[in-house]
C-alpha cells in the first residue's frame, strides 16, 4: 500500500477496497479495511460498503454478519441502506432472529423507511420462513415489561404468534389508528435528560456559528422571559403562501396558538431585526401589533449578520413547547444537530401550518410516534417516507397475523 514512502489513508483504503469489490472479491475488500487499524487508521461507514454489499449480494451472510460486528467494534453505526442489505440477506437465507434484530435496529435508527426497505419487509412477512416462525405462547408478562422498559412501541421478546401475515399499506387515523388492523398505535416519550443535553449542545453550536456575546444575549432574556408555550419561526409564517411578508398572518397564528395554551400566554415570536425595523413593519397597525408583543415579552428580534434559525430552535427546545414552522430543517445548519435526538424532538414539537378556506391553521404533531412500532399482540407497523401528514396522508406497512 505504500508508494514514495507515502502512508495510505482511509480514502486509500476505501477507494481499493472499492476496487477489489468491483472485481467481486468482497473479501479482499474486508481484508483491506481490518489492515486499517495497522495503519493507526479508523474505517469509516463508506469503508465496510465494498465488503458488506459484496457479501450479501453473494448470499455469504456469515461473511456479512462479521463484517457487522466489525463495524460495531469500531464504533460505526450502520444506516438504512447496510441494515436493509442486512435484513435482505437474512431473510433470504431464513435467519429469523437476524430478520427481528435488523427490524430492530431499523427502528431505533431509521425511523421512516425508504420505499426500498419497505419492499424488503414485505418481502420477510410474506415469505414462508415467517409464517412458520413464532411463539404460540408467551409470557404476556414478560412481554409487557418489555414495552415498558423500552419505552413504549416495542417488546424486544421475538416473533410472537404463528401463521399467515396479512400485509398492506395503509395509514393512520388522525388519533394513530391503523385503517387496516385497527390496532392503535403509541406516542413514545422522550427522556427529558436526552432533551436537556440537546439544548446544552444546540447552544453550544450556536455559540461556534453566531456572535457569542449575540446568543448569550437571547439566553438571558430567554430566562427571564420564558418559558414559553410555543415558539413561532415569524419569518417562515409571515411568508407563507404570500408574496409579501404578513404580520396579520403570524397574528393570527399566534391568536390561536393563545387558544390552545393552558395559560394563554403569548408565544415567542422570533423575527430578524430587518423584519421589524423596516418595510410593512413601518405600516401603523403592524407597529402597533408588534408594540403588544415586545410589552407582552413575547419578540425577539435577532441581531443583524445573525442566523434567526439558531434562536428560534434553541427557545423551543430549551422551553420543550411547541414549535411553529414549515420549514423542514433539513440544510446543512441542522444536519450538524445529527440524527438520533433531533428527529424524534421535531416528531414531537414541530406543528406546521396549512392553508384552508378560512386561512392558515395549525397542523398539530401526530398523537402517535412515527416510527417502526411492534404491538403486544406480535403485529408490526412501519412507516413509510412515502406521504407527509401534510398533504398526503403517509403510508404505513402494517403486519398482522391472520
Amino acid at each position: 500500500m505504500r508508494i514514495d514512502k507515502v502512508e495510505p489513508n482511509e480514502a486509500t483504503f476505501t477507494n481499493v477496497s472499492r476496487l477489489a469489490a468491483a472485481k467481486e472479491d468482497a473479501k479482499l475488500a474486508f481484508d483491506l479495511v481490518k489492515q486499517m487499524k495497522d495503519h493507526g487508521i479508523v474505517p469509516k461507514l463508506r469503508s465496510y460498503g465494498p465488503a458488506l454489499f459484496g457479501f450479501c449480494k453473494k448470499g455469504m451472510a456469515d461473511e456479512a454478519y462479521e463484517v457487522d460486528s466489525h463495524m460495531i467494534d469500531n464504533g460505526v453505526l450502520a444506516e438504512e441502506t447496510e441494515l436493509s442489505a442486512l435484513l435482505r440477506i437474512s431473510s433470504e437465507v431464513k435467519r429469523e432472529g437476524k430478520v427481528y434484530e435488523m427490524m430492530h435496529r431499523l427502528r431505533a435508527t431509521v425511523r421512516q423507511v425508504s420505499e426500498e426497505t419497505a419492499s424488503t419487509i414485505e418481502d420477510w412477512f410474506r415469505s414462508k420462513r415467517a409464517v412458520e416462525v413464532g411463539a404460540e405462547k408467551w409470557d404476556v408478562r414478560n412481554v409487557k415489561k418489555g414495552v415498558l422498559e423500552g419505552g413504549g412501541g416495542w417488546h424486544g421478546q421475538g416473533w410472537l404468534g404463528k401463521g399467515t401475515w396479512m400485509v398492506v399499506r395503509t395509514r393512520m387515523d388522525e388519533t394513530g389508528v391503523c385503517q387496516s388492523c385497527g390496532e392503535k398505535l403509541v406516542c413514545i416519550d422522550i427522556d427529558p435528560e436526552e432533551t436537556e443535553n440537546f439544548a446544552k449542545s444546540l447552544a453550544k453550536l450556536a455559540c461556534e456559528k453566531e456572535a457569542r456575546t449575540n446568543f448569550a444575549k437571547f439566553q438571558e432574556w430567554l430566562q427571564r422571559n420564558g418559558p414559553f408555550d410555543a415558539v413561532v419561526d415569524g419569518a417562515n409564517l409571515g411568508l407563507a403562501n404570500q408574496h409579501t411578508f404578513s404580520f396579520p398572518q403570524i397574528m393570527r397564528i399566534v391568536n390561536q396558538l393563545r387558544q390552545i395554551s393552558p395559560t394563554k400566554k403569548f408565544p415567542l415570536v422570533v423575527l430578524h431585526q430587518s423584519r421589524v425595523s423596516g418595510g410593512p413593519a413601518q405600516h401603523p397597525n403592524n407597529k402597533k401589533l408588534l408594540e403588544t408583543w415586545k410589552r407582552a415579552g413575547a419578540l425577539y428580534s435577532t441581531p443583524q449578520g445573525s442566523n434567526d434559525d439558531w434562536y428560534w430552535l434553541y427557545a423551543a427546545v430549551s422551553s420543550k413547547c411547541l414549535l411553529v414552522t414549515n420549514d423542514e430543517m433539513r440544510d446543512h445548519l441542522f444536519n450538524l444537530l445529527g440524527n438520533s435526538f433531533f428527529p424524534r424532538w421535531k416528531e414531537k414539537h414541530q406543528v406546521r401550518i396549512k392553508p384552508s378556506g378560512n386561512g392558515l391553521i395549525l397542523h398539530m404533531p401526530p398523537p402517535y410516534s412515527l416510527v417502526i412500532q411492534e404491538s403486544e399482540r406480535g403485529s408490526w407497523h412501519i412507516p413509510t417516507v412515502t406521504g407527509d401528514d401534510l398533504e398526503t396522508p403517509r403510508q404505513w406497512v402494517c403486519a398482522t397475523r391472520t
